[in-house]
């Protein structure tokens, strides 16, 4: 007959026994959505062979080939219920509040919590990296951000004007919780770096959707021929809009079944595929003026558009377009006046084109990397890959620098 302290132990061995085969279900759990990500083999669209346009893509196909621009995440999957991030522009090299450049904040629709947007509209001119983070976490991630400035070389007591832009995580993340904090932005910051961009649910896209399914970060970059000018334009995106999915003309939201209005009901009751916001950085070496830069923000709406987007009335639509020339580039303070060299509007077009192409196709590259994302909140699941490239397939699509005189 057992002892009451052989009892005792008996269940505490039982528990733990219990415990661990938690722990390791868990771990299963995880591991095998991992793998099954990895298995699925998430290509970015131009990899999977979706051509945009007729610019051809810098090095990366990102908005690192803008020489000078540097981006940094960091990802906060914590507890059940937080998933969400930061991401960092570094727009250009130096003492960006000495020596500012060229900036403008174009609006496609205005429901949203952009920080620092009327100075720039302003003065025409970005003193700051940019930072893209959860709808909730923007007034911690300036703050963060204000620290970070002032720790810079060249700094003294200014006022500065820190710029965050959000998109609403909420499906998934408990943004009220504010997560986003010095350490993360911080850490963002000290990872930004030229190169290949992370892209799909991490930083700042890791809880955000797109057309009801899981969206996220994603880039791309157009570089003009030397006739043109050899300028490059960069864009990265985070999604978090609503719409009738579109890739090249493919009617995919429809193919999906997921789309709003479906059933003809009122947008509140067809979940958030019509609501939602998207964040749009554009940069560019070619020398423009703020009013330019406005101009080429204008057709990184238009880009939004061909994927199906009509800017809902929930939704916060906007774009922020610098110019990293240093031809354009003016220090701060000047007893004289400076001068700077722009391209005049008839050389435009070009840049148009390119912006228009590099905003769609970091659109789908954002579509295409995401990856499935939940919590005790709720899920987004990514859409397909194998159903995604059928009906681009079916559709003809695809491969159309091959197929598509240009």
């Amino acid at each position: 007959m057992n002892s009451p302290i052989d009892d005792r132990l008996s269940k505490s061995y039982l528990r733990i026994i219990y415990r661990t085969l938690i722990l390791l279900s868990t771990f299963v759990f995880i591991l095998g959505s991992q793998l099954a990500n990895a298995a699925e083999n998430r290509l970015r669209a131009r990899d999977a062979g979706l051509v945009v346009g007729v610019f051809e893509p810098g090095v990366n196909n990102a908005i690192t080939d803008v020489e000078g621009v540097l981006v940094g995440h960091e990802t906060v999957i914590e507890s059940n219920d937080l998933r969400t991030g930061v991401t960092a522009i570094i727009p250009a090299p130096g003492n960006l509040y000495t020596h500012p450049i060229p900036a403008w904040v174009t609006i496609g629709n205005g429901y949203g919590k952009l920080i620092g947007e009327t100075q720039i509209r302003e003065f025409g001119e970005l003193e700051t990296p940019i930072l893209l983070t959860c709808t909730l976490c923007v007034w911690s991630a300036a703050n963060a951000l204000k620290e970070w400035v002032y720790m810079q070389p060249g700094m003294g007591e200014h006022t500065i004007n820190p710029v965050v832009g959000e998109t609403n995580d909420g499906r998934v993340n408990n943004m009220w919780a504010d997560p986003i904090q010095r350490d993360e932005v911080f850490s963002a910051l000290a990872n930004a770096s030229s190169g290949p961009v992370a892209e799909g649910s991490v930083g700042a896209g890791t809880g955000t959707q797109a057309f009801g399914w899981k969206g996220g970060i994603g880039t791309s970059s157009r570089v003009l021929a030397e006739e043109l000018g050899g300028y490059t334009v960069g864009v990265l995106v985070q999604t978090n809009f609503g719409g009738y999915m579109t890739i090249n003309g493919a009617p995919v939201g429809r193919e999906l079944g997921t789309y709003p209005y479906r059933d003809l009901v009122t947008p509140s009751d067809d979940g958030d595929r019509d609501d939602g916001s998207i964040m749009i950085v554009v940069a560019t070496n070619a020398p423009l003026s703020a009013r330019s830069l406005d101009r080429m923000g204008t057709r990184a709406i238009m880009g939004l558009g061909r994927t199906g987007s009509f800017a809902s009335n929930g939704s916060g639509d906007y774009v922020i377009t610098f110019s990293t020339n240093p031809a354009v580039r003016k220090p701060r303070i000047s007893n004289s006046p400076v001068a700077i060299e722009e391209l005049v509007n008839a050389s435009m077009s070009p840049l148009f084109a390119a912006t228009a192409e590099a905003t769609e196709e970091a659109i789908y590259n954002a579509i295409f990397k995401a990856t499935s994302i939940s919590s005790s909140r709720g899920e987004l699941q990514a859409v397909p890959f194998s159903e995604l490239i059928r009906i681009l397939e079916k559709h003809q699509v695809l491969n159309w620098d091959q197929t598509v005189p240009r």
